[in-house]
């Protein structure tokens, strides 16, 4: 019998790894030893040879000798039973060999198309047996993974959460995805990556997956920036309605007011409370100009475009700022650009736009501790997808939940600010069909790149 098994297992070995589907030459010689045999020793014979035979592979080779040694069986026991029939049926081990074949051409090509339509898809999908082992995992999660496919197969959830070649805060992630998509049973989840990227993670336990966990991960950053911009816009949309119905509500009896009280001065300097006309007009004032920007914020007026110099309007704005900056201890640094730069644009109100998003780097910057001078460095290039222009500070920087507000109607981290800025500057260059992108960290910085079109 140890004789039996060791022809088996080199011949099984020599038929697996070889290229060859006719498997002829290797169970002639064994069938004449194989017909003692009942089927279900054949079998477990099979099994221990099998076993040996993939003790050193990777688990993808090992489904690949499986998957070829059933043929092999098959042939090895239909042989022997012809050989117990004396050589009769000659023909019909014939037919069984090519219906073999096509079967397992059949198979191949349907497990082929499959897979392709899976490694294909626009979402990762990743397939855990019941042990919780990766048995398979297609090309896009391995790209948003940032690891080899052949590397994710084989290992179960506790050793992804220990690769070394995955960043750690993506570790963390995958640790509480874990414990809420697995343990709490949650289906579905949304998260946020270090690089700002939205993903939309599902589980399903499905009885059709015979207690296999399948996987499924889907970027869903381009849709949450569409959403974003259709929110803003709504909030943009409906300011204007509240500043279209109370502006003119407001103005009239605060004009009247201010009248009356200029009128009233003299008479409050002979009493000697001049300081509380003064007072009243400066808080009026502020009324009108916060009046005034939500007028500016909801006027949806087209933009009086005209060819610009970008270096000229950088340096106006930033010459604007140069005394407050100083005040505040930092610096505006304008990097050089080209004076043949030109943009087609409306020069006031991109001016606007460039002076609001200073003014508040410079505000932060005067808040900053630590002893470390702050500096808001100014550029502009040219790209081919338009002209881009960054204020780039090291701020204490904005965490996520501020970053997905920022340009919202009446939010402000400000204790004196109206939360206006910012949503007038979206506003501005929507209508400039161009487009602001913010990149923040807390305790580096803030970027903010306005891109204008050609």
């Amino acid at each position: 019998m140890r004789e039996l098994r060791a022809m088996y297992l080199h011949a099984l070995t020599k038929y697996v790894q070889s290229g060859s589907e006719d498997s002829a030459a290797f169970t002639s010689e064994l069938g004449p030893l194989i017909t003692s045999l009942l089927p279900e020793d054949t079998i477990a014979l099979h099994e221990e040879s099998m076993q040996v035979l993939i003790q050193n592979v990777s688990l993808e080779q090992a489904l690949q000798y499986y998957h070829k040694s059933f043929v092999f069986l098959m042939e090895i026991i239909v042989f022997s039973r012809m050989l117990q029939l004396n050589g009769q049926g000659g023909s019909l081990l014939g037919e069984l060999k090519q219906m073999l074949k096509k079967t397992e051409h059949s198979l191949s090509s349907i497990k082929s198309k499959y897979e392709n339509v899976l490694q294909h898809m626009d979402s990762g999908i990743a397939l855990f047996d019941e042990e919780g082992y990766c048995t398979f995992a297609n090309l896009k999660l391995s790209h948003i993974i940032g690891v080899p496919r052949k590397k994710l197969i084989g290992r179960d959830v506790f050793s992804l959460m220990g690769m070394h070649e995955i960043e750690r805060g993506r570790r963390k992630m995958f640790a509480r995805l874990y414990r809420e998509l697995v343990v709490y049973r949650i289906p579905m989840k949304e998260i946020i990556d270090e690089s700002g990227r939205h993903f939309l993670v599902s589980v399903k336990y499905d009885e059709e997956l015979e207690g296999d966990i399948l996987v499924s991960v889907k970027d869903v950053t381009e849709f949450k920036k569409i959403e974003q911009s259709a929110y803003h816009n709504d909030k943009l949309a409906m300011l204007g309605k509240i500043s279209a119905a109370i502006a003119h509500e407001i103005r009239n009896p605060l004009t009247s007011i201010r009248g009356f009280i200029q009128l009233l001065l003299p008479e409050l300097k002979k009493l000697g409370r001049e300081e509380y006309g003064r007072i009243i007009l400066s808080e009026i004032d502020r009324a009108n100009e916060i009046i005034y920007e939500f007028l500016n914020s909801s006027k949806p007026s087209a933009p009086d475009k005209r060819q610009v110099s970008m270096a000229e309007l950088l340096r106006e704005v930033t010459l604007l700022f140069q005394s407050e900056a100083l005040m505040k201890g930092c610096q505006i640094e304008l990097l050089p650009v080209s004076e043949t730069l030109m943009v087609d644009v409306d020069a006031k109100q991109i001016k606007q736009v460039f002076l609001n998003i200073v003014k508040n780097a410079v505000e932060v910057l005067g808040e900053r501790e630590g002893g470390i001078q702050g500096r808001v460095r100014v550029q502009a290039e040219r790209r081919d997808d338009g002209i881009w222009v960054s204020f780039e500070d090291n701020g204490k920087g904005m965490d996520a939940k501020t970053l997905s507000r920022l340009f919202d109607p009446f939010f402000t981290t400000k204790l004196e600010g109206t939360g206006l800025g910012l949503s007038v500057s979206y506003r501005i260059i929507k209508n400039h069909g161009g487009a602001i992108h913010v990149e923040s960290e807390v305790g580096v910085g803030t970027t903010f790149r306005v891109q204008l079109p050609l």
